[in-house]
């Protein structure tokens, strides 16, 4: 089995990471690990909250913040306006590749209670666990197999991952004329790369 990390947000692969270096004493749960469009924290991720030189992200220290997604973007249609007017446009290439169908699920699913708690923690911890990533990758890096996509992010996720990767050996895939959101603007092409990979890792 792949343990996958999502394309987004790219702190999910915080999440996936620790939990297959927790688990790559267990062959049978986890034979792969494939990155997409992502990053770890303590690894360069929290560069992308720093906007006061040049490339960094304003929403991640927005949504990082207690209280404050639920207090900007919930309520009144408000979480359809930031997904579909901020969020989505600013890091997607391809053009369509985000209906008024995703944006008005998106918005279903942000206006639920509670909704934004998931988002926050994932990008505060993006920003506070850096040395225990740090120390987990020394201690434990990853014995297996590992596919890194890029995307928007270009080199960034092949960068990250031989950092943390047991004698640097990734299997690299670059994703052109697509940005962040590589599942939703290019599913075809990213499942191709994907499932090249673990046909591979089947075979070997």
């Amino acid at each position: 089995m792949a343990a996958t990390a999502s394309a987004s947000p790219p702190v999910e692969g915080i999440t996936h990471h620790t939990a297959a270096v927790n688990g790559t004493t267990l062959h049978y749960l986890v034979r792969s690990f494939a990155a997409v469009e992502m990053g770890l924290a303590g690894f360069g991720l929290e560069a992308l909250a720093d906007v006061t030189h040049g490339g960094g992200a304003w929403h991640i220290g927005v949504l990082a913040a207690p209280g404050i997604p639920e207090l900007l973007f919930a309520g009144g249609g408000r979480e359809r306006a930031f997904l579909a007017g901020a969020a989505f446009p600013s890091m997607t290439a391809v053009a369509g590749s985000i209906t008024d169908l995703d944006y008005d699920e998106f918005a279903r699913t942000y206006s639920r209670p509670g909704a934004w708690r998931g988002a926050a923690a994932l990008y505060r911890s993006m920003l506070a666990e850096g040395d225990e990533i740090r120390a987990l990758a020394a201690s434990s890096p990853l014995a297996v197999p590992v596919l890194a996509v890029g995307a928007g992010g270009g080199p960034f996720t092949e960068m990250t991952m031989r950092q943390v990767t047991a004698g640097g050996e990734v299997t690299a895939r670059q994703l052109d004329g697509v940005s962040h959101y590589a599942a939703m603007e290019a599913p075809e092409r990213l499942a191709e790369v994907v499932l090249e990979f673990v046909r591979g890792v089947e075979s070997a």
